[in-house]
């Protein structure tokens, strides 16, 4: 659409803001042919009610994306300096089970070493189908078919409040867990569980339904091939 068409346009059908706007997009060069405009053309500051023109008002929009961009830059340092912490501290549990050198010792090691690198209140853990020399252990003990049936049915760590779970009565103090991460325990994709994790805090916001759970299943990996030494 040219300039000459806009002021041609019959009465009927009186020129929108919309052709304004589609012709000012198909003529980048008319504000280099009117370069007076830029500085005439007054606009409402969002800062205020005084009038900014074209040019500073495009400032205002530039400064503001700026802004945004700088936000999200220091968001993305923050998340990979804490993804950073985490690997950290998953990679020092996983050294810890190295060297366990007692099959039967590593449950134990297991709970102490989470609470101490990630800092979790509560931890208990408890496997099935263990050999015949671990099956008297403390960590093989008192499992319902109804734990067994749902860690099997956890395809992914769950995350969030504390729904009155059985396998949570494992923690020391139960009623001090708000919120709980259940971790299933399996060999590579075999469905059926032989272990679950139990993560619990009294902070209802620690183990939330929205929280990624990418190191949860590196730990659920790393938990499940050390424990594997029961069976």
């Amino acid at each position: 659409m040219t300039l000459n068409t806009l002021m041609n346009t019959p009465a009927m059908n009186p020129i929108t803001e919309d052709d304004i706007a589609d012709f000012l997009l198909n003529t980048p060069d008319f504000f280099g042919r009117h370069a007076e405009l830029l500085s005439a053309v007054l606009l409402t500051s969002p800062h205020g009610n005084r009038a900014v023109s074209l040019q500073e008002r495009q400032a205002e929009m530039l400064r503001e994306k700026i802004k945004t961009l700088e936000h999200r830059i220091m968001d993305m340092i923050r998340h990979g300096n804490e993804n950073m912490i985490i690997a950290d501290r998953l990679q020092r549990w996983a050294r810890c089970l190295f060297l366990v050198a007692e099959p039967r010792d590593l449950p134990r090691s297991m709970v102490e070493s989470l609470q101490r690198e990630f800092m979790v209140p509560q931890v208990a853990i408890k496997v099935w189908g263990v050999a015949d020399a671990f099956s008297a252990e403390p960590f093989a003990q008192g499992v319902s078919d109804d734990v067994k049936s749902l860690a099997s049915s956890l395809m992914a760590p769950y995350c969030g409040v504390n729904a009155g779970f059985e396998a949570v009565g494992w923690v020391v103090d139960p009623a001090a867990a708000a919120s709980v991460a259940l971790i299933a325990l399996r060999v590579d994709a075999v469905p059926q569980a032989f272990g679950l994790m139990v993560l619990a805090s009294p902070d209802s916001q620690r183990f939330h339904a929205g929280m990624g759970t990418d190191f949860l299943e590196r730990m659920a990996e790393l938990g499940s091939a050390a424990l594997s030494r029961l069976r």
